[in-house]
C-alpha cells in the first residue's frame, strides 16, 4: 500500500507539490497523469525515497520513506524513465548486484534472476555488457532488476519507453498479472491510452495539486460527456486556459 498524508514539497519559494493526500491500497494499478512540470516526477521522487517532502509523509506498506527507509526500500521496486545501468557489467551481473543489495539470498537470487531473465525475453543479450545495449534492452533490465525481490510495490515512471511493440505487451502482461496477485502499482506516464487500458484509478494533477482522482467513467460523469475518451477528457481538464483549482477524491474546484 502507498499513502500520501497532506504532503507538500517546495523548492525554494516554489511550490511543485501542494497537500496530497492520497492512498492507494493492494492490487491497484494507479497512474498520474498531467501535464509536464506539473509535479508528477516530484511525487515520484518523495515516493522512492530521492526527495524529502517538505510537509506531510509518504509511507510504503506502513513505512514512513523518510523516517524508516529501509524498511520502505525492501517493499519497492522502481523503474526510473532514464534507466541506469553500470556499463561494465553483464546484464545478468547487474540483476545479481541488485539481489546483493536486496539482501537476497543466492538460493532464492537464482531462481528469480532466472525468472525476470525469461519474463522479459533477457536471454539473447543477457551475457553481454550494458554499454552495448539498446535503450529498450535497458529498460526490459531494468524492469527485471526491480521485481527481482519480488516487490510489494512497484513505482514506474514513463515505462515504456524505448520499448518495442512485443516488449509493451509483456509488460501490460506482467502488471496485469502482479496486480492481481495483490501488488501495488503507481505509473506516472503520458501516453493516456496506457493508463485508460490498464489504470483502475486515476489521478490527474495540474499546477502541484490534484485536479481529478478516480477512474475514467467518474471523470466523464463529473464532466458531463458520456462518450468521451480520455484523452479528450484530459485535455480539457488540463487546459491551462480554464485556469482550474484543485481538489481530491474526484472533485473539481472552481478558480
Amino acid at each position: 500500500m502507498i499513502e500520501f498524508a497532506a504532503v507538500s514539497r517546495s523548492y525554494g519559494q516554489k511550490p511543485a507539490v501542494t497537500d496530497l493526500s492520497l492512498t492507494i491500497p493492494p492490487g491497484e494499478l494507479f497512474a498520474l497523469l498531467g501535464p509536464n512540470g506539473v509535479g508528477k516526477t516530484t511525487t515520484i521522487r518523495m515516493l522512492v525515497g530521492l526527495l524529502a517532502p517538505s510537509a506531510g509523509t509518504v509511507s510504503v506498506c506502513g513505512h514512513d520513506v523518510v523516517r524508516d527507509p529501509r524498511a520502505a526500500h525492501l517493499r519497492l521496486g522502481y523503474v526510473p524513465d532514464e534507466p541506469t545501468l553500470y556499463e561494465k557489467l553483464t546484464g545478468r551481473e547487474f540483476l545479481w548486484f541488485i539481489a546483493d543489495m536486496f539482501g537476497m539470498s543466492r538460493a532464492a537470487a537464482g531462481p528469480a534472476i532466472d525468472s525476470g531473465i525469461g519474463q522479459f525475453e533477457l536471454a539473447a543479450f543477457i551475457d553481454d555488457l550494458a554499454e552495448s545495449y539498446s535503450l529498450g534492452m535497458r529498460q526490459r533490465l531494468v524492469f527485471a532488476a526491480a521485481l527481482v525481490h519480488d516487490p510489494a510495490v512497484l513505482v514506474l515512471d514513463e515505462p515504456m519507453v524505448g520499448l518495442d511493440p512485443r516488449s509493451m505487451r509483456i509488460v501490460k502482461d506482467m502488471l496485469r498479472e502482479r496486480t492481481r496477485r495483490g501488488m501495488t502499482v503507481f505509473m506516472s506516464t503520458h501516453i493516456l491510452a496506457l493508463a485508460e487500458e490498464l489504470a483502475d484509478r486515476l489521478g490527474i494533477m495540474v499546477r502541484g495539486r490534484l485536479r481529478f482522482l478516480g477512474t475514467v467513467g467518474e471523470l466523464r460523469g463529473q464532466m458531463a460527456v458520456a462518450a468521451a475518451g480520455l484523452e479528450e477528457l484530459y485535455l480539457e481538464l488540463t487546459d491551462p486556459r480554464a485556469g482550474a483549482a484543485a481538489d481530491v477524491d474526484g472533485g473539481m474546484a472552481a478558480p
